[in-house]
């Protein structure tokens, strides 16, 4: 079991739901407040944000190698550094953003691109740290990290099981234990036929963490999905509108869907309950609808049963079904009024 903030996060409550900005305020802080409020509504547990600023995370160079060259790629034609322009949140955004989350109730924090962010949001005494997926073989971030002995939501996009160990062990090698492994496809959007959902388990009973979601398809099914397979963090970015357009739009949810993610994935996980056979508690009333055998005529003593004067029909009163060979050819002992529940006084 893992905490952030007052929040647990394991199997034994609902899932934590991650909303993720991203650069859907389209540059405005007037949106990025109202993203917050939104959020809040749909009842996410944490909002997210990523910090870097277009130098920390690239250089300034417009040749080949720093330009996006894949048509099914959503940012296409763009460069590097003009990409990050665009979808950075400025870093004086940060505090009047988690301010406004935390007015709402919910948990805010931060991934850090490199080790100036993490120092930045370490002023403002972030209660976890998200590193993304294209970041999890950044070891030196990862210690820096580590050492702040904060959680860490670690996104496993493109890493083999060699890496993913080595980050893991890097972090714990740091004295922190409270990582949770995010199983993510990192295409956007992602299709549901490339998540690899089975991988939850295995990488849960491989690392021993918490392990949850960055979902990057549409719709909330892959999520739901995840949650019925053991994960019990979900993240999705979100925004106000599609139609809206920015960065990420095209695979983000609308505040309607984040509302069905929160619910969706809350019933999953109560659906998964136990190993359970028999009936519940709840079933106790409904046994009594099971069929059962009845006589079907009015006897007389010493009729004998048979296929016609024998049913097996609903309510379930009467002796099981498994009987219904066993009495044919049984002598009745009293007389009997169609609608009798069979038993065994009835017979011996």
């Amino acid at each position: 079991m893992i905490k952030i903030g007052t929040k647990e996060i394991g199997k034994h409550t609902k899932p934590f739901i991650i909303a993720e900005m991203s650069g859907n305020h389209n540059q405005s802080l007037e949106r990025a407040l109202h993203l917050v409020e939104l959020a809040a509504e749909a009842g996410v547990d944490a909002l997210k944000l990523q910090t870097y600023t277009p130098d920390t995370i690239t250089l300034d160079v417009h040749t080949r190698e720093f330009f996006i060259q894949d048509d099914s790629n959503i940012w296409n034609g763009n460069s590097l550094y003009n990409l990050y322009k665009e979808a950075y949140t400025p870093w004086e955004w940060h505090e009047p953003i988690f301010n406004r989350a935390q007015e709402l109730g919910l948990l805010a924090f931060s991934s850090p691109f490199d080790e100036t962010a993490v120092d930045f949001l370490e002023t403002l005494d972030v209660p976890a740290y998200k590193i993304a997926s294209f970041e999890n073989v950044d070891i030196p971030l990862i210690r820096k990290v580590a050492r702040t002995g904060k959680p860490m939501i670690i996104s496993t996009g493109m890493a083999t099981a060699a890496e993913l160990d080595e980050t893991v062990n890097a972090a714990r090698a740091e004295g922190n234990n409270q990582i949770v492994l995010l199983k993510c496809t990192s295409t956007y959007p992602a299709s549901p036929a490339n998540s690899n959902l089975a991988t939850i388990p295995h990488m849960q009973e491989l690392f021993d963490t918490e392990i949850g979601l960055s979902d990057h398809t549409i719709g909330v099914g892959v999520s739901v999905a995840a949650v019925t397979l053991g994960a019990t963090v979900i993240e999705k970015h979100f925004t106000t509108s599609r139609a809206d357009g920015g960065v990420d739009s095209i695979f983000s949810m609308e505040p309607y869907e984040l509302k069905m993610l929160v619910e969706e994935t809350e019933r999953a996980w109560q659906s998964l309950g136990r190993v359970q056979y028999g009936p519940t508690e709840a079933e106790q009333e409904s046994i009594k609808f099971r069929r059962s055998l009845y006589i079907g005529k009015d006897l007389q003593v010493g009729d004998i049963l048979t296929e016609k004067n024998v049913r097996n029909v609903r309510p379930g009163f009467g002796l099981p079904t498994k009987y219904f060979d066993l009495v044919l050819g049984k002598a009745i002992k009293q007389d009997v009024k169609k609608g009798t529940p069979l038993s065994w006084e009835l017979l011996l």
